[in-house]
């Protein structure tokens, strides 16, 4: 018989992950607060309701249910909303994330308590919802650290923060950044990054996704910490590749990450490997839907849904087939309102591109970065190597030019 999935997020990064569901001959139940999101229109049931509303989502769920359309498994497609699919597979007792765990997971600081309690290696921290200790608590970690909104996303309200006079305006930006107010700590950690993704089956661990992150702009986009992409295969040793899974992995498997998906932002530092966050979740940025089966040969969406319907993976499903050179760039543009955009043809076309997209049309107004949802496109690459990889995706983004309106922004 065939099977209903419901998707919780139908946005341009869905799509991808969306389609790899019809093929897989599923019947869809996909929820979007916007009417308008792409992903709906491959919908066999859409529902309009917020992806943050998880108890709304249940209630056109279960009136679905007695349409005879029954839910057999559940999944959030490139959104940060494990709570809302956690409301809704708990209640109908499909497989995924205990409520417990996709708190965990939702709220920063409850991870990192979580995480400290169970040993595993973590930046120090703090809460400073409360203002009034801020000076305190970051005397107590000492400087740099950074601060952050407890329960964002995209990066918004993350400053790196080197001078104590910086703190107050940066708090009263992350505060605003958080729907509930919280503020949060954290030691910065030197030492590369990493983004991870791990597929748990029945407790067992499969971590294909293993990138570099580069942070080639945080000299300029200070105190925001914008991210321009990442790369694979990571330049470090196979020893500090292993730590690093392994530490991401038992962090998954202390907040309760047993069957779905786990997804890691990791730091090697002097004193090892040390986990920044995990979330219960697919990745965005493309990095499930299109760099680790470019990396890896592995449809990496296709297997996520396979566990969110409970279905069992093989070991040859969880291998990786071979190691591709993948790298991801961002568009580095200029503030300004956008009058013509020339040059994507030819940067779409480009050697070694894989997929290039831009966010931005004639109109569009650029604003200084200070998170990642104001990038404005980027390309992703593949070569023999790391190096061609990274260099045959900027030489695309190269390609495109902005002509912008003379009126200042």
């Amino acid at each position: 018989m065939t099977k209903n999935l419901l998707i919780v997020g139908a946005g341009v990064e869905a799509c991808e992950g969306i389609r790899i569901a019809k093929e897989m001959g599923l019947k869809l139940v996909i929820a979007d607060g916007n009417p308008s999101a792409p992903g709906l229109t491959m919908a066999d049931w859409p529902i309009i309701a917020s992806t943050y509303d998880g108890q709304a989502i249940l209630a056109e769920v279960k009136k679905l249910q007695t349409q005879g359309v029954n839910i057999d498994g559940a999944i959030a497609m490139c959104a940060d909303v494990p709570l809302s699919v956690a409301i809704v597979s708990n209640d109908l007792g499909l497989p995924g994330l205990s409520l417990e765990s996709a708190f965990w997971v939702s709220d920063k600081l409850a991870m990192k308590k979580r995480l400290q309690a169970e040993g595993i290696p973590i930046p120090r921290f703090a809460d400073v919802s409360d203002k009034s200790v801020l000076l305190k608590q970051a005397t107590e970690i000492g400087l740099p650290l950074i601060i952050k909104p407890v329960d964002s996303r995209g990066a918004r309200g993350v400053q790196l923060i080197e001078i104590a006079s910086e703190l107050d305006s940066a708090w009263e930006l992350a505060a605003k950044e958080s729907p509930t107010s919280r503020v949060m700590l954290e030691e910065y950690l030197e030492g590369p990054q990493f983004s991870t993704e791990t597929l748990v089956d029945r407790g067992h661990y499969y971590t294909l996704g293993f990138a570099d992150r580069n942070y080639e702009w945080l000299p300029r986009t200070k105190p925001f910490i914008i991210e321009n992409g990442g790369d694979a295969p990571t330049g470090v040793s196979a020893n500090i590749k292993a730590e690093v899974i392994a530490t991401v992995e038992r962090a998954a498997a202390a907040l309760g990450i047993c069957q779905g998906v786990a997804k890691g932002d990791m730091v090697y530092t002097d004193r090892g490997a040390k986990v920044i966050e995990i979330a219960g979740r697919l990745s965005g940025g493309f990095f499930s839907t299109t760099q680790i089966p470019l990396a890896t040969g592995v449809n990496f969406i296709e297997k996520a849904i396979k566990l969110a319907l409970g279905e069992p993976l093989t070991p040859e499903e969880v291998t990786a087939k071979y190691q591709r050179a993948v790298a991801i760039r961002y568009l580095d543009l200029a503030p300004g309102q956008v009058r013509h955009i020339y040059g994507e043809s030819q940067a779409y076309q480009s050697i070694g591109v894989e997929m290039l997209t831009l966010f931005i049309a004639p109109g569009s107004v650029i604003y200084p970065l200070a998170n990642h949802t104001q990038r404005t496109g980027f390309a992703i690459a593949c070569a023999d190597n790391k190096t061609d990889a990274i260099a045959r995706a900027q030489a695309a983004l190269a390609l495109i030019h902005i002509e912008y309106e003379d009126e200042p922004v």
